[in-house]
């Protein structure tokens, strides 16, 4: 039995809403943390409460070693929801967390019969599609080339020494994990699936992305914006406008 604290460690609210009727779980991509959603927070309506999943080995978190394989990253965050199953939970991930998102949202369903009311996959192409990796395996100036490669960091916060300390091990672990992983290709979801990517991602090509809707035998809907890997940070408000498209009724869970 999980104890509160040992649950809140995975989970941040930064604007608590208790009375919520709908909850939007994010996970973040690799290296990322749960701060990346702190806007978001107070962008969506007010019935609906944004959980951003804090992986281990990252801000709050750093003394703590970092999880580098999939099935202990859905272990522990499955684990903290647990007093949330009961309620309206939509799933989001960007990235490495499109692929944690799904494993959760498999685990939810398949192992436990508690699905999510919807999985919001992003810059992630389907599983099917999904390619083992040896990057984590490389020197830490490839690993810090591939993270200026995919945007999203600035060039002057990648230059800072100091930062470059603290975020290559969990980088490392975090390539480890998604690159190793073998993805959950049994029975598809139940859920409604959306997925979302940038029209130039170099890691999601759409016709990949769009391969999303075979995970599913509910409904799927592909959204395609303008930009790269990192196309959610220029595009917010659109992203945001696809979220709440998501929780009105009309796409409520299926029957």
């Amino acid at each position: 039995m999980r104890t509160n604290a040992e649950a809140t460690s995975w989970l941040r609210r930064y604007r608590p809403r208790p009375a919520a009727t709908r909850r939007l779980v994010c996970f973040p991509y690799a290296s990322g943390n749960a701060t990346f959603y702190r806007q978001w927070a107070v962008r969506l309506p007010a019935d609906v409460e944004v959980v951003a999943v804090q992986y281990p080995g990252r801000l709050d978190r750093i003394h703590e070693p970092c999880v580098s394989d999939m099935d202990t990253m859905v272990d522990g965050i499955v684990a903290a929801l647990q007093p949330l199953l009961r309620t309206d939970l939509t799933l989001f991930g960007h990235s490495m967390g499109a692929a944690v998102a799904y494993e959760v949202a498999h685990r939810l369903e398949h192992g436990l019969g508690l699905p999510p009311r919807r999985l919001i996959v992003s810059g992630r192409p389907a599983p099917q599609h999904h390619r083992p990796g040896v990057k984590h395996l490389g020197s830490d100036e490839e690993l810090w080339d591939e993270l200026r490669r995919l945007g999203g960091t600035t060039d002057e916060t990648l230059a800072h020494p100091e930062l470059r300390t603290a975020l290559l091990p969990t980088l490392r672990a975090d390539y480890r994990l998604v690159e190793t992983y073998r993805p959950t290709l049994g029975a598809p979801l139940s859920v409604p699936v959306t997925a979302i990517t940038g029209d130039d991602d170099p890691e999601a090509h759409v016709p990949e992305v769009a391969d999303w809707r075979r995970c599913t035998t509910g409904e799927f809907h592909l959204r395609v914006l303008p930009g790269h890997h990192f196309y959610l940070i220029d595009r917010q408000a659109e992203v945001l406008d696809h979220l709440r498209e998501a929780f009105r009724p009309t796409a409520a869970r299926p029957r």
